[in-house]
């Protein structure tokens, strides 16, 4: 049944792709454009909708178990034979693979179903839903590939989907190089991931999971493998998070791929390709528990990027760009979870984080479609009474990934935040309650401007407005649903005993027997002494805090923004973040035109073209040149010929009389 999961939607996108995106429906079985998109959207959905069904089964069959015994293998055939070394396509299901496979498959799910009437008016609707196919059969592969090879596999191909994706609409330049900028800087992480799958390969002489990670835990194996390994494993490994999951410096690709459709955006930022490197931490948890340094970096690494992310989404005006750049911040928050070793809450934060940020993601997609493709917020305002349920699910979204209390993104973070504290990483989690903060604000000025107030939208805009259909409206009151009640899967463990429930948290038990680690252990005495009530207070102060001056300021008193700006300091800081904090200029100035000038102008320009041309080109005149020669000797004249024999044969009787009496 695992092999069913990832063969569902290779199926579907196999049977779209061959029969409905080549042509093949419409030239042979003569099949209207209608008839067409009605039978690709069942595949689509109905493939994906398959593999949730029986993920689901599983993962309750799975929760059954005793913990030790929350493991489904299933082995199909060897895919690279060599000697006593062998790798296979193995499928693992255990706690941790089967909570990220629910995941991939129902919101991917509702993502398909939402595409429905979405990309309706679209012309290339077959082979739209052929790459979201492709992209999921390959996402499940990376989750469920029970050797490292199988999960790199995964982890490229879902790297090509999502330059497929990302380049939908590729007759656009500035789309197509969007899609080029995610494929190039994601194979720049993926240099480091692989190499760290070859130090592994090197080290424990296994790719398997079950053979290596039984090693790392054997005393009497480590013994001779040197710390110092261990770390440059994790290190390694961790260079490919950066990449895929779109941490600092790698993080510059994810924003732009805004440039695909919308629900290909919710797709990538909500529930699978940027959570794999967190994914993969909580899968090698015993490395980075091994490796004190490697989880000091990672944490370092994240807490730096979730504050820089958040503090350019403050000045975004584009509706989909602000969603983005709190997708790197909130990644920022799962690695900062699984860096400190608080695996169970990263992984936590990754499924609440699925919840909402779907639902913003498409929320956003329902205001562009119902404004004809406008996606400056500067351009809206005063929509709630236009579309009404949108809105609704739309400020749902928005307070749980504030962390309002009693909502999904709440207990999440707040786990987050309050492992920080307790397991020594004090500074990162004062930069954690400064993002909680710059995230609440952030998002309540992305609702504000885009539903409150008086609306800014055209005459005209407002003849053609409407909510969105049920196809697209339907997955939202879900996803709005998972993010009021999804947190309490989690329910703290504390705040369950003062209410006299035991064992509250779910999430983590469940996930206990795929966490072979912890990390590092709770400070006895923490900095500052702060009790687990006092840190939900710094988080609950935090979201409300950031809220109630996005409110002040684009909502009681509108105009107060514009007056702060016109101060000089902060109208500096507010162009700097505006503009991204000038990266992406400098990242063309020293990487891309640097290797631009390398690659052309020194290297093709000089190298090929005067040096490996030149020597190749030479050899060819310096032919012709002897050609040229030797055709002057061909005169076509037996009389010519015959004297030129008769001088040869001379020379050739003179050299013979002289060498023989010297």
């Amino acid at each position: 049944m695992l092999a069913l999961i990832i063969l569902s939607p290779l199926i579907g996108a196999l049977i779209n792709g061959l029969v409905f995106a080549s042509g093949l429906y419409r030239k042979l079985l003569r099949g209207g454009e209608y008839e067409e998109k009605r039978i690709v959207s069942v595949i689509g959905c109905g493939v994906i909708l398959i593999s949730a069904i029986i993920s689901s089964f599983l993962f309750f069959k799975l929760g059954t178990l005793d913990p030790q015994e929350r493991v489904f293998i299933q082995e199909l055939f060897i895919w690279i034979p060599s000697s006593d070394f062998s790798v296979g396509i193995d499928f693992l299901l255990d706690s941790l693979s089967s909570v990220m496979v629910m995941v991939v498959t129902w919101v991917s799910f509702l993502i398909h179903v939402y595409s429905i009437g979405y990309m309706k008016e679209d012309h290339s609707y077959s082979r739209y839903f052929t790459y979201l196919n492709i992209f999921v059969f390959f996402m499940l592969i990376l989750v469920l590939g029970n050797n490292f090879p199988l999960m790199f596999v995964g982890w490229e191909g879902v790297g090509l989907a999502s330059y497929l994706l990302i380049g939908f609409w590729y007759d656009d330049p500035a789309k197509a190089t969007a899609g080029r900028k995610a494929f190039i800087v994601n194979r720049i992480g993926d240099f480091g991931f692989i190499l760290g799958i070859f130090l592994i390969f090197f080290v424990f002489d296994s790719f398997s999971y079950s053979e290596v990670f039984k090693k790392a835990l054997d005393p009497e194996f480590m013994t001779v493998i040197p710390g110092v390994v261990i770390t440059i494993i994790a290190l390694l490994l961790f260079v490919g998070a950066v990449g895929k999951s779109a941490q600092f410096p790698l993080y510059v690709w994810l924003p732009d791929a805004m440039a695909g459709p919308t629900p290909v955006s919710a797709l990538i930022h909500a529930a699978t390709m940027v959570t794999a490197g967190v994914y993969m931490i909580a899968r090698c948890n015993v490395f980075y528990s091994a490796s004190p340094l490697a989880q000091a970096v990672v944490v370092s690494v994240a807490a730096f990027t979730a504050i820089l992310a958040a503090s350019i989404a403050l000045t975004q005006n584009d509706i989909k760009k602000v969603l983005a750049y709190s997708t790197v911040s909130q990644l920022g928050y799962m690695f900062m979870g699984v860096g400190c070793g608080a695996y169970a809450a990263g992984m936590f934060h990754l499924v609440t984080h699925s919840f909402f940020k779907a639902l913003l993601f498409l929320g956003s997609g329902s205001v562009i479609h119902a404004l004809s493709g406008e996606q400056d917020i500067r351009n809206m305002r005063g929509l709630r009474k236009f579309l009404p349920l949108t809105c609704l699910t739309f400020l749902i979204g928005t307070l749980a990934i504030s962390g309002v209390p009693l909502l999904s993104g709440f207990f999440s973070k707040d786990e987050i935040l309050s492992a920080l504290y307790e397991r020594g990483y004090t500074i990162h989690w004062i930069i954690g309650v400064i993002t909680a903060v710059l995230t609440a604000f952030y998002m309540m000025r992305l609702y504000l401007l885009t539903f409150e107030g008086k609306t800014r939208i055209s005459e005209e805009v407002k003849q053609h407005i409407h909510e969105s259909p049920y196809s697209m409206i339907i997955p939202l009151l879900i996803l709005a649903l998972l993010s009021v009640i999804g947190g309490y899967i989690g329910f703290p463990a504390f705040m369950g005993k003062a209410i006299g429930i035991y064992n509250s948290n779910v999430f983590e038990e469940f996930l206990s027997s795929s966490i072979f680690l912890k990390g590092m252990n709770e400070l006895e005495h923490p900095l500052f002494g702060l009790g687990h009530w006092t840190l939900v207070e710094f988080s609950t102060g935090a979201a409300f805090l950031g809220i109630s001056v996005a409110i002040y300021m684009y909502l009681v008193k509108p105009h107060s923004s514009e007056a702060l700006v016109k101060i000089p300091i902060i109208s500096a800081l507010y162009r700097f973040s505006y503009r991204k904090m000038f990266i992406d200029e400098v990242y063309n100035t020293a990487f891309v035109r640097t290797f631009i000038f390398l690659s052309k102008d020194l290297l093709w320009a000089n190298l090929d073209v005067k040096v490996i041309d030149g020597a190749v080109n030479g050899v060819a005149s310096l032919a012709r040149g002897t050609a040229k020669i030797l055709l002057a000797a061909e005169t076509g004249i037996l009389r010519f010929y015959a004297a030129i024999m008769a001088a040869g044969a001379v020379a050739i009787l003179v050299y013979i009389v002289l060498s023989t009496r010297f």
